[in-house]
């Protein structure tokens, strides 16, 4: 489970951002491990997507799918607020130091007691939901029909213990990503998604001839599977979660884990203090800030909270795979690194690299987002009752929150800096006054700007938390040290204005040649424009010798065999 070598030696970052070879490596393994969470991301969407369409086209928009949908947010609920949380903020940090200080033995003595108590707590949750499910449900879905509520009572019977593998799931992927083993958590949600989709289409009841009453006298006869079987969709769930750790198992080779009665071990209150803050910051983004956004959406005209969905849904695809993916990676090298006290230099400089890195990716991937938002939400969402009205509104929406991702990209590096450190009370303090400020800009802006209030208030949002956690980190660590960061702003923004500037040119013809097309046309003007800009930027990225972009795209295919 060692990183393996770099694999091409012309793939290598800037001089003066490696002290020696020992940080040649690092950032070496940091690109690698990108590579492969942003691929691991991209399948998981592609899977996720793939299990939404089969959950429609086999059950429709029909009162099983929605006790599915009850039944299966209910667990995930309380992973997210429970679990989710400690596995960046403390979990891998802690594991990192205890295997860089004290070496395997001792971690596979924590990660034991970690699993142990986690299987307790979640059998105890398990039981719970099992005894509570009525309640449970009328809590969630209260507002839905007596059928809907008896059908998800059913399904969280089902879907409940879900919980438990999840569980182990986050205590084994955390393990792996301390040891910096990527490939295996990267695709987990892949062959969770993949799982529920072959169940489904394997098992699912065979339509049926039946009578419906519409509006409650009309009576019609349609063609479709039985309510009952979406019981396959939520046996499909459970199994998913059970192979979410079956695919831990080949990167925990030679790991020596039992179950113990044991639970003491001195890093586990440390692990419960740095969770403290970030499962604050959980509950007030689920309870307050997210009934505080749609509260004020609904009010703003129909079909302003489903903008804000779509819009959200897209750019998580650029978060993700670059955001995301170079947060984790170098997560556990930086959390190794800060563990001595004497070399602050290695730290700065992988930190370094993740903000360039990042730098690099997140530009032209939100200039591109922005100039083809049109024809991807057309691609993507407008057919049936999605209208070019719709489309105009969601990529308005959808442009006023890509002014913010650079810096929501770089504050969630920053986040895992401070996490790295062990410090999870500094970004949530953080993330507090942001949400002040948030609340406050959205409030005063709504009476001009109505929806996009929301819009701008979160972009200020991010750019106030970016900007505070770099001031701080700045001080701790008493500079960021020779890092280029504004050397790499600028040949990046020369090369993203030079892609936008032909992919604005290049959108209307595409539009004339395509636009009558249908959606293979649609798919035409998304494809040609995205990689004609694409490549445009490319070849700006090496004429401009954009060191970093070079150096991974180098060491992306040294991986790959190119």
């Amino acid at each position: 489970m060692t990183p393996s070598q770099p694999p091409d030696a012309s793939a290598t970052p800037p001089p003066q951002a490696i002290p020696d070879d020992e940080q040649k490596q690092a950032h070496a393994g940091v690109a690698r491990a990108t590579g492969i969470l942003a691929l691991g991301n991209i399948t998981s969407r592609v899977f996720g997507l793939l299990r939404e369409i089969v959950l429609t086209n086999l059950f429709g928009a029909s009162a099983a799918t929605d006790a599915f949908k009850i039944a299966t947010l209910i667990p995930r609920t309380v992973y997210d607020l429970l679990i989710a949380g400690h596995v960046n903020g403390a979990i891998i940090p802690v594991l990192s130091e205890v295997v860089e200080k004290k070496g395997r033995d001792e971690l596979w003595r924590l990660v034991s007691v970690l699993l142990s108590i986690v299987t307790a707590g979640m059998a105890v949750l398990v039981v719970v939901l099992q005894v509570a499910a009525p309640a449970v449900v009328a809590v969630f879905g209260g507002g839905s029909s007596e059928q809907t509520q008896t059908l998800a009572i059913q399904l969280l019977r089902i879907t409940s213990p879900a919980l438990l593998f999840m569980g182990l799931f986050s205590i084994l992927s955390g393990t792996l990503y301390a040891l910096r083993v990527f490939t295996w958590p990267a695709f987990a949600t892949s062959m969770f998604n993949g799982v529920i989709v072959v169940v489904a289409l394997l098992f699912s009841p065979a339509p049926e001839f039946t009578a419906r009453v519409v509006d409650g006298y009309r009576v019609t006869f349609v063609i479709a599977r039985p309510d009952s079987g979406i019981t396959v969709m939520a046996v499909g769930w459970l199994l998913g979660s059970v192979a979410y750790v079956l695919l831990q198992m080949p990167g925990l080779r030679g790991a020596r884990l039992r179950f113990t009665l044991k639970w003491r071990h001195p890093a586990l209150r440390r692990i419960g203090l740095l969770y403290i803050p970030v499962m604050f910051s959980l509950v007030m983004d689920t309870l307050i800030i997210r009934p505080f956004s749609y509260n004020l959406a609904s009010g703003t005209g129909q079909g302003s909270i489903s903008y804000m969905d779509w819009a959200t849904t897209l750019i998580q695809f650029p978060q993700g795979l670059v955001a995301t993916a170079i947060s984790i990676a170098i997560l556990p090298t930086l959390a190794r690194q800060s563990t001595r006290s004497d070399d602050q230099a290695s730290f700065k400089s992988t930190l370094g690299l993740g903000m360039r890195l990042t730098i690099t990716l997140i530009l032209p991937a939100t200039v591109g987002l922005f100039v083809l938002a049109t024809p991807i939400i057309e691609l993507l969402f407008q057919h049936g009752a999605f209208l070019p009205e719709d489309t105009t509104m969601t990529a308005l929406v959808l442009r006023f929150y890509l002014i913010g991702l650079p810096f929501a990209a770089l504050d969630l590096l920053l986040v895992y800096a401070f996490y790295a450190r062990q410090d999870t009370l500094t970004p949530a303090l953080i993330g507090l006054f942001s949400l002040l400020v948030y609340m406050a800009v959205a409030l005063l802006l709504l009476p001009t700007f109505g929806l996009l209030s929301l819009m701008i208030a979160d972009s200020i949002k991010h750019i106030i938390h970016a900007a505070i956690s770099a001031f701080l980190l700045h001080r701790r660590l008493g500079g960021f040290g020779q890092q280029r960061l504004a050397h790499t702003t600028l040949r990046t923004s020369l090369a993203v204005m030079g892609m936008a500037g032909v992919a604005v040119i290049a959108l209307p013809v595409a539009v004339t040649w395509f636009g009558a097309g249908g959606k293979l046309g649609e798919l035409a003007i998304v494809i040609g424009v995205g990689g004609i800009s694409t490549a445009v930027f490319m070849a700006l990225a090496l004429a401009l010798r954009i060191d970093e972009w070079r150096w991974f795209a180098g060491t992306v295919r040294g991986r790959l065999g190119l």
